[in-house]
């Protein structure tokens, strides 16, 4: 008989402190895809609706300041 486990649900990484800033390149790279340069959906990173889209206006300054491409 097959035994399932429930997915241990991710919690929010800016919920628990972690800032994100678009100077910070080293965390921003987290929440791009490595092979087109896309942000990475909501189901990926594990953050709420309020702190992904911080997260997707610190990548678009971290782009228009060309500290990340904006394709790959």
């Amino acid at each position: 008989m097959a035994e399932f486990y429930r997915k241990k649900k991710k919690r929010c990484r800016m919920c628990d402190g972690q800032e994100i800033d678009y100077k910070n390149v080293d965390v921003i790279k987290k929440y791009v895809s490595a092979d087109k340069g896309k942000i990475l959906p909501r189901r990926v990173t594990g953050a709420c609706a309020k702190h992904q889209r911080h997260i997707a206006t610190q990548v678009k300054y971290a782009r228009f300041m060309a500290l990340i491409p904006f394709v790959k």
